[in-house]
């Protein structure tokens, strides 16, 4: 019998999980780091947000029947670095520190959350795709791990079942993780473009909001690790299960 947990297999996580704890803290020091600096402009998170969306002809809307590709809703939510674009609504969700914020690091995440929305209503492949895969992900990313740990406690044919079921609802979860590499820094590359073409910062500014968003992206590169990881010690515990 092969734990599910502790055993031999587990050399494969620690590597990603140190670089992951690794991306969590460079993350944070570097977004608190530059949280502290103010823009020159004196612009909230939320006014370049609506900005670089009209700039993209986008308008800002608070109907929730928002006409597709044109326009976007903007609300301010609490908890801290909790900002996010919500396709479904069409939503651009800021948190308190970054809606109302001038720092370098609130304009910098504002501008990259604008990416997404901006992505959506350009139906970019791979936000596309990761929109349509989301649902299945999501119970396969719930699901994978019992599915995988009953089964390994289960002899004869039913356990079998239970394990590739659970390895193929896991690569369906690792699937979603690769494909919101390519999402994530094409958003912050069109964060940095439309912060720039603006005039909402300064060239020296920039360099700091590209250093926030370089470390936010490392969060999502070791997430992806980390899951790939995974993954290959499920198929060692399968293998050697048998």
């Amino acid at each position: 019998m092969y734990l599910p947990f502790w055993d031999p297999t587990m050399i494969l996580i620690l590597p990603a999980l140190l670089l992951a704890m690794w991306a969590q803290f460079k993350v944070k020091s570097t977004y608190a780091e530059y949280a502290r600096v103010a823009t020159r402009s004196g612009l909230t998170g939320a006014k370049v947000a609506g900005l670089i969306l009209r700039d993209a002809g986008i308008t800002l809307s608070d109907d929730p029947d928002r006409t597709p590709g044109s326009a976007c809703g903007l609300a301010s939510i609490p908890g801290d670095l909790t900002d996010h674009y919500d396709p479904r609504s069409r939503m651009l969700n800021l948190s308190e520190d970054v809606y109302y914020g001038t720092s370098i690091a609130a304009l910098g995440i504002a501008a990259h959350e604008v990416g997404h929305a901006i992505q959506h209503a350009r139906a970019y492949a791979p936000l596309s795709f990761r929109n349509v895969i989301y649902p299945v992900c999501s119970i396969g990313s719930t699901l994978a791990f019992p599915l995988f740990v009953i089964g390994l406690f289960i002899h004869g044919g039913m356990g079998s079942i239970l394990i590739q079921a659970g390895i193929l609802l896991f690569t369906l979860a690792v699937v979603f993780s690769i494909i919101t590499l390519p999402v994530e820094f094409n958003a912050s590359n069109r964060a940095l473009r439309a912060l720039a073409k603006g005039g909402y910062l300064a060239a020296d500014e920039l360099a700091g909001a590209r250093r926030v968003l370089s470390a936010a992206a490392m969060t999502y590169v070791a997430a992806t690790v980390m899951a790939v990881m995974q993954l290959l010690r499920m198929l060692l515990l399968a293998n050697q299960r048998d």
